[in-house]
């Protein structure tokens, strides 16, 4: 396989899926001409043609609200948010009707479309464009929600999102536009709900989602030299969300720490943590589970600031160490 960027992995599954489905078409702000904000749909107007993918009004609302009708009227909508934080403009579109109207027409509707968007910090974006709200779409039942971590899941993932006949929401982290990854030529695609083990250890398991995958991959390097071998499990889709890999990974350490960057204050990794200490497993834990998270405050943006507001690879690091210093129960 040849090596990409993740950006490159998307705008590869973007261009397949166009390709493959007349029905699949773009929209978003700036996506045309322009490639989009992060250049995920570079060439793919030019390609394609206005109609297929299509530059919109600097409107959210307006960009869910088409999404949702064309969707319900046979299309697959792939709906570009230059920034996470801009869901906020769209949760009416988004929350109550995407997520509902298969339920309240008793399944005679469906709505199958891909909200892709860049989320997280770490480009010194402030406050307004650096959020990770991924918790919130996935406490809304009739959503789902993909979060990739790597450039092979992002290719694989965005075509299972787009051939889903149901709402995905589907998120990229700025910080891994540049990342680069080993990536088939071919479409493929990826199952969702499928979680997948990144590294194989047995003194700790890390449960990390989006950027921190990367960051927890970096911290078992760093504790291999120490004698403590990590176990990292990336979910991949918080919603639906594998409970049994989580789980088996956790009776085989005995010592768990989940981690995302999302703020830690009624985040998913509360949720992670509870199906962990409602299980079986949680009598067996040597250890209590630890939960590393943003700082409950609005995302600042100078950089060193930025960073004490997110967990970094040292804070995992000295989680770990801090969790194999406790004394088995």
């Amino acid at each position: 396989m040849r090596t990409i960027t993740y950006l490159q992995a998307i705008n590869e599954a973007l261009d397949e899926a166009l390709a493959q489905d007349e029905r699949v078409f773009l929209l978003g702000e700036d996506i045309g001409i322009y490639g989009g904000g992060f250049g995920a749909t570079q060439g793919l107007q030019e390609k394609y043609g206005k109609q297929r993918v299509r530059d919109t009004p600097i409107s959210e609302s307006a960009i869910a609200g088409v999404a949702v009708g064309a969707a319900m009227t046979g299309m697959r909508p792939v709906m570009e948010l230059q920034f996470s934080d801009f869901i906020t403009v769209a949760m009416d579109q988004l929350v109550n009707q995407a997520a509902k109207i298969h339920y309240m027409y008793s399944g005679k509707a469906t709505v199958p479309l891909v909200m892709r968007t860049a989320s997280g910090s770490g480009t010194g974006a402030a406050a307004q464009h650096s959020q990770s709200l991924e918790n919130w779409m996935a406490h809304i039942p009739g959503l789902k929600v993909i979060q990739p971590s790597n450039a092979y899941d992002a290719k694989g993932l965005l075509h299972a999102a787009i051939k889903d006949n149901n709402p995905v929401m589907f998120y990229e982290h700025k910080l891994l536009y540049k990342t680069t990854g080993n990536v088939p030529d071919e479409p493929y695609v990826l199952p969702i709900g499928v979680a997948d083990i990144k590294r194989n250890g047995t003194d700790v398991t890390i449960i990390a989602t989006g950027i921190m995958v990367n960051k927890a991959l970096e911290a078992a390097d760093i504790l291999k030299e120490k004698n403590i071998s990590v176990e990292v499990i990336d979910p991949r889709t918080l919603v639906p969300l594998d409970q049994r890999t989580i789980l088996t990974s956790v009776e085989k350490t005995k010592r768990v720490i989940v981690a995302t960057e999302a703020v830690k204050n009624s985040g998913f990794s509360a949720e992670i943590t509870s199906i962990i200490a409602e299980s079986k497993v949680a009598m067996k834990l040597h250890a209590s589970i630890v939960r590393l998270g943003g700082e409950f405050v609005p995302m600042p943006a100078q950089k060193i600031l930025e960073a004490h507001a997110t967990p970094q690879v040292t804070s995992l690091v000295k989680a770990v160490k801090q969790i194999m210093s406790e004394i088995e129960v």
